[in-house]
């Protein structure tokens, strides 16, 4: 899957059952679409957690067809009496886009520092200091040092 020009021959299985499903399991439900090169059941990232892998499961085969096919005959299908999910797998995300559910921060993304200003800091005026001196308002927790209780006052 590294080269993306080859077209993909990894598939995606989810709902898959944590304590009977295991990488023998998806060898013999699959072999029958094609030569499978490896297949993949990630493990839980809890060190405590006794489940065999995280309820998904990819298998890649030699031939795109032999995905596709598997796809086209496995999806909705009942294993261990649990309807599984079959799809093709995503690639891996090769370049950072800027958005909703990026993972590049905001003020890191290509042209923020132009629309924003360099060196700004919060309240605009690139002092960094918290003040808002254009709109005249102080820094909205000055005063409540002394404050020790949470909540309105009781009179």
């Amino acid at each position: 899957m590294d080269d993306p020009s080859r077209p993909n021959t990894t598939i995606y299985i989810s709902g898959l059952d944590v304590h009977t499903v295991t990488q023998t399991t998806l060898s013999e439900v699959f072999i029958p679409f094609g030569e499978i090169t490896s297949i993949s059941l990630p493990r839980p990232e809890a060190p405590s957690s006794t489940d065999l892998h995280r309820g998904f499961g990819y298998v890649e085969f030699e031939d795109a067809n032999d995905a596709k096919e598997a796809i086209s005959n496995m999806d909705q299908s009942e294993l261990f009496g649990r309807v599984v999910k079959v799809s093709m797998a995503r690639g891996e995300r090769r370049e950072e886009k800027a958005g909703v559910g990026s993972t590049v921060a905001v003020w890191e993304q290509e042209g923020y520092a132009e629309r924003h200003g360099e060196g700004v800091g919060r309240d605009g005026n690139g002092d960094g200091d918290g003040l808002d001196q254009a709109e005249g308002k102080g820094d909205p927790m000055q005063g409540l040092e002394g404050l020790d209780v949470a909540g309105p006052k009781v009179a």
